[in-house]
Parts: structure tokens; C-alpha cells; sequence
């Protein structure tokens, strides 16, 4: 089936054009001026509409099991959300399995979680919760065999790596062609906090805030920066970030020369530590944890500047009732994570585009471009042009909503956004060609969505020196 969208403007990581684009077989085959409408195609009048690559998410976690709980989205209903919200790929960090378990346990696992049930395409990073000899043996296979071209390394929570479990982690990923991501915080730090809060009978939810500063977070980010100097220069990605200290020593980092890269989500750049004291508070314990407002500023000058390289959602949903329920009584009980993924795209457009902060282009630069390129989805995923997988968003730059939860299409059953006024927002979703939401409505089918092979963080090195400029 040919389907052609005429009249819109193009937006890649580069510029914005007026220009049609054909899809054939769920491909982009032709981009120009004017393309002829023929009898054989479905025709997508973009005319006023922003057509750009579709969303890609390489912070998600669905269906997570932490121990207490398990998140209520899994790969049919946090795929379903993401697709309405512009989101045609997401990358999913795996949860922790049993212990002692082995790398590709948890990517059998996970397969089984997604399969048949993912409407867009997905893929996942691999979880390292213990390092020996043989999983630093089984990352090979991981990356060339499984297209996993990305892991996750803890230092914090159940299966927290210590420094010379990381470093042999990170030299090892590094011979293979990986792209190391972590989630940085000082567990020591933290846990002596929470301690002490939790004997003095400090259990409110802004006690979770309290117990994990800045400072811990920031203090991780510059150890696994030295960590991975030392490993040769390993490449490095620091996820969720929420402050502007860490942001210092990713600068500094990228000033040597140093492969270091780094996501944040929209709760940093739009929520502070001002909702802890909210009633229900507990909505919003996630870690790190919101931090003071000055934060944001510092932040959005990143996105700004360049020195941010991706806006991801770490979307990990539980209900509030169960939030409440588990923590009421002691915030450190409360299961981390806030749902997002639907609103990452409109978020991002209403208050970096129409606010004036960021252009059309480096809001898919953000949202699309970048994630393609540094896990391994490029020139697939993630760009416009002939032989890449038609994945678009259609934004209405013209659009005023307001967000509300029961438009949403997760399991959350609350958006930490209820209220927000958003200027422009995605109208229809095409996923290989296909258009699966349309005007908030989803229209496509669960199971539709294909594990996508990533290529090693090498091949992508390679890719992203032939480019042109």
C-alpha cells in the first residue's frame, strides 16, 4: 500500500522544509516538492501540520517487577500510550531477575513480556546486577547475537555494583562495542540518611527528597565519569538526571573530549520538590527525586545549550492506591516511579518549541534523532529519508489542550501533569506506515509492534562519522 502525505512541513534534526513524502511497504521511499497524488494511494492532508520522525523513548519500564509490586503498565498498555503521544519506538530497561540469573535470563523474560502484545516497535537494555567472569563473557554474545547494544549498571538499590564490579563492567562493555547507561546515586549516603529520618520519625513523602540531595546524585555521576576514563573511555550514558551540579561534571567531561551522554524527562524540567507537600504527595516519589525549582532553569539551559543530549521519561507506573496503601506510613516503602510516556512529546514541544526555549529541529533532535543514533536504531529509526521505517508523528503546532487522565490511554490512573495547558500536540501516529493514533484515539492493534536488532555502539560511531554535515 502507497500512502502519501502532502502539504506539511518536514522537520528533521536539521531543518524544517516544505515537502511531500511517499511510503510504500511501511518505508519512506521519496521526499520532494510536490509528489502527484496517484489513484493506488491513501492520501494525508498535512497541510498547517509538523511532520517529524516518530518518538523515541529509550527510558521506559514496563511491566517491572521491584520486589513489593509490580508496575501496572506492561508492553500492551505503556506502548499503547506512547504511540498516542507521538512515540513510535521505545527501548525498555530491563528489570532485575533472580539472583545469580544470567544476562540473556532476563532478555527471554522480557521477550516473552513484549511478544505479542507491544503495538510499536521495541527493544531492550540489558540489566547488570552482579558482575563475574562469565557475564562479562556473555556481553559479547548479548551485543552481536541479541542486538543489545546497551546496558544498565545500578549503584543504588537491591543489586547496587560496587566501583570495581563497575569498572571491569565498563571495560568489558567497552571491547564489545556496549553503550554503558547508569542510574547514579550514592547508596551509602543515601541509606545513612534515610535512616536517620525514618528513627526520628521523619516518614512524610518529602523525607524521600530530603534522604537523596543533589549531591548524591551528582557525586555518582562524577565517579562513573572517572570510572569509565579509567576503562579505557568507556561511552557512558547518564540516565534521568535532575540537577544542574551533575550537568557541571557532564560538561566537564564533554570538554576532554570524553564520550559522555545524558538523558532527562519532562518531571525535572516541569515538576520541583514543592510536591512533596502536597496531599497526595506520594504521586510523586520517584529517584532521584524532584529537586528545588532553581534545578529546572539549570536544565533547560542544558537542553539549550546542547550539553543534555536526550529527554527520555523513566515511565514506571503504580497505581496510587497502591502508592498510598505501601507508603503512607513511611515514604521509603512508597514504589518509585510516575507515569509519562504519553506526554514526554507534548510536554516537550509546548514548553521547549512554542515557548521559544528550542527550535522545531532540536526538539526531534531530543525526542528522536539522538536516541537513534546513540543506541544503535540509525538510519531506521529515528530520521526522514528514503529506506528508513516510515515512523512519523503529525504535530498541530495550532493546538491547545489541556492534560487530563481520563483522555490517557496507561494504567496509571493519574497524570502527575493533570491541569497542564499545552500549545501544540501530536494529531496522528504512524508506525512503519501505518497510522495506529489518530486525535488521541488509538487505532491500532496490540501485538503489531517487532523487536528491532540494535546495532553496537561501534557500528553506530561509524555511522555517525559518515553523515553528512
Amino acid at each position: 500500500m502507497k500512502r502519501l502525505i502532502k502539504g506539511g512541513t518536514l522537520v528533521d534534526e536539521v531543518k524544517s522544509y516544505q515537502s511531500d513524502l511517499l511510503i510504500e511497504n511501511g518505508l519512506i521511499t521519496r521526499i520532494a516538492i510536490n509528489i502527484h497524488p496517484e489513484p493506488d494511494m491513501d492520501l494525508i492532508d498535512a497541510s498547517g501540520l509538523l511532520v517529524m520522525p516518530g518518538g523515541i523513548d529509550v527510558h521506559t519500564h514496563f511491566n517491572i517487577d521491584v520486589g513489593l509490586v509490580r508496575s501496572c503498565d506492561d508492553f500492551a498498555s505503556g506502548t499503547r500510550a506512547a504511540a498516542c503521544g507521538g512515540t513510535t519506538t521505545i527501548v525498555d530497561h530491563m528489570g532485575f531477575g533472580p539472583a545469580g540469573c544470567s544476562l540473556h535470563h532476563q532478555l527471554e523474560v522480557y521477550h516473552d513480556y513484549a511478544a505479542g502484545k507491544a503495538v510499536i516497535d521495541y527493544s531492550f537494555h540489558g540489566v547488570i546486577q552482579h558482575v563475574n567472569d562469565s557475564i562479562l563473557e556473555e556481553m559479547q554474545s548479548m551485543v552481536e547475537k541479541e542486538g543489545i547494544s546497551s546496558f544498565k549498571l545500578y549503584l543504588t538499590y537491591q543489586y547496587k555494583l560496587d566501583d570495581g564490579a563497575v569498572l571491569r563492567a565498563l571495560r568489558r562493555l567497552n571491547q564489545v562495542g556496549a553503550l554503558a547507561t547508569v542510574h547514579p546515586e550514592n547508596d551509602a549516603a543515601i541509606t545513612q540518611r534515610r535512616a536517620e529520618f525514618l528513627a526520628q520519625g521523619m516518614t512524610a513523602p518529602l523525607y524521600h527528597a530530603l534522604s537523596r540531595p543533589l549531591e548524591c546524585e551528582a557525586e555518582a555521576i562524577a565517579r562513573m565519569i572517572n570510572l569509565a576514563k579509567l576503562a579505557g573511555d568507556c561511552p557512558l550514558y547518564i540516565v534521568h538526571l535532575s540537577n544542574g551540579l551533575g550537568l557541571d561534571y557532564i560538561r566537564l567531561a564533554k570538554a576532554s573530549g570524553q564520550p559522555v551522554w545524558t538523558e532527562t524527562c519532562p518531571q525535572y524540567l516541569l515538576l520541583d520538590e514543592q510536591y512533596y507537600l502536597r496531599e497526595d504527595a506520594l504521586k510523586f516519589i520517584l529517584s532521584p527525586p524532584l529537586r528545588p525549582k532553581g534545578e529546572q532553569d539549570k536544565l533547560w539551559v542544558g537542553i539549550g545549550e546542547g550539553s543534555v543530549d536526550v529527554v527520555a521519561t523513566d515511565h514506571c507506573t503504580f497505581p496510587y492506591q497502591q502508592k498510598v496503601a505501601l507508603g503512607k506510613q513511611d515514604f521509603s516503602r512508597c514504589p518509585n516511579g510516575l507515569p509519562g510516556v504519553e506526554n514526554r512529546m507534548t510536554l516537550l514541544f509546548s514548553e521547549g518549541v512554542m515557548s521559544g526555549r528550542i527550535s522545531p529541529s532540536r526538539f526531534v533532535d531530543l525526542t528522536s534523532a539522538k536516541p537513534a543514533h546513540l543506541f544503535g536504531l540509525w538510519p531506521q529509526k529515528g530520521c526522514l529519508r528514503p529506506g528508513s521505517d516510515a515512523d512519523l508523528v503529525l504535530f498541530n503546532p495550532d493546538l491547545s489542550d489541556v492534560i487530563r487522565y481520563e483522555n490517557m490511554h496507561d494504567n496509571a490512573g493519574y497524570s502527575p501533569y493533570e491541569g497542564y495547558i499545552c500549545k501544540g500536540g501530536p494529531v496522528m501516529t504512524l508506525s512503519r506506515g501505518e497510522v495506529i493514533a489518530q486525535y488521541g484515539k488509538f487505532i491500532g492493534q496490540a501485538g503489531r509492534g517487532q523487536f528491532i536488532y540494535r546495532q553496537s555502539f561501534h557500528h553506530a560511531e561509524k555511522e555517525a562519522q559518515h553523515e553528512p554535515s
